[in-house]
């Protein structure tokens, strides 16, 4: 890999670049298939890691046609459910970072440790979403970004050790290329964020009050404990409807609070 950068990453947490690979886009009801990370430590050490997964249902042709991935390439690995523990062991108390990572690979990885029963608080992570970051500063693709922070092609794309190690090297040129980008993962974690999401899915999120609010449909705007107090159905509709676990567990979160504090 290509270190010449003259910005190496300002750390004091390690930061674990990562990217998955899918059997789609729907973050209820799609499957991990294969997951990809290079764990870099403050004093610069990385450790590199790949492994696929058998996500117990078929992978689309679609995905495949993506990806390259095949039900027969998976059948004999290990169930999410099997790994969830050493995987959630090994991001332990480090910060995450991706590319398009905020609005999909942290809130599937979210489910799946969620279907998996393993508790790992993720919302307490800083999370550098470098697709983010490109998108204010050049509004691309991955391949393009590498092209154009690193100057070179993308040969692996849709490889998640090749996507995952392009993502790692756009971020050091993207600190290299731009003054005004603090080398500091609390700043890039706030540059990166696209709102103030309450659950990872940005079904509720927080108003300038710290308030949270619900984002979608009729009562959008409106705060969610007034919701919650007004229309007692509301909760249930959630509860039982095709939303993400990680929205269903913050919004129990918010109604249990309002019961502690009567």
């Amino acid at each position: 890999m290509n270190n010449n950068y003259k910005m190496q990453l300002n750390l004091k947490n390690p930061l674990v670049f990562f990217d998955l690979e899918t059997t789609g886009v729907n973050i209820v009801k799609d499957r991990i298939i294969e997951i990809s990370f290079v764990k870099v430590y403050p004093n610069g050490k990385e450790e590199r890691k790949t492994r696929r997964i058998n996500p117990e249902m078929h992978i689309p042709e679609e995905s495949t046609a993506i990806h390259g991935i095949k039900d027969e390439d998976v059948k004999d690995c290990p169930t999410f459910k099997s790994i969830a523990k050493s995987l959630a062991a090994q991001l332990e108390g480090c910060d995450l970072a991706g590319y398009n990572s905020n609005r999909f690979d942290i809130p599937l990885l979210a489910e799946e440790f969620l279907r998996a029963d393993v508790d790992i608080d993720l919302n307490k992570r800083r999370f550098v979403d470098v697709q983010t970051i490109f998108h204010k500063k050049e509004q691309r693709t991955l391949a393009a970004a590498y092209k154009f922070y690193c100057e070179k092609d993308l040969d692996n794309a849709h490889t998640a050790e090749g996507d995952t190690m392009a993502t790692y090297e756009v971020l050091k040129a993207q600190l290299d290329r731009y003054t005004d980008l603090q080398n500091d993962i609390n700043f890039l974690s706030h540059y990166s964020s696209f709102n103030n999401n309450v659950d990872f899915a940005g079904r509720m999120i927080y108003n300038d009050k710290g308030e949270e609010v619900i984002n979608f449909g009729k009562y959008k705007g409106q705060k969610v404990v007034d919701v919650l107090k007004n229309d007692p159905s509301y909760y249930a509709w959630i509860m039982n409807g095709d939303f993400p676990l990680n929205t269903k567990k913050m919004l129990t979160e918010i109604k249990l609070r309002g019961f502690n504090s009567k």
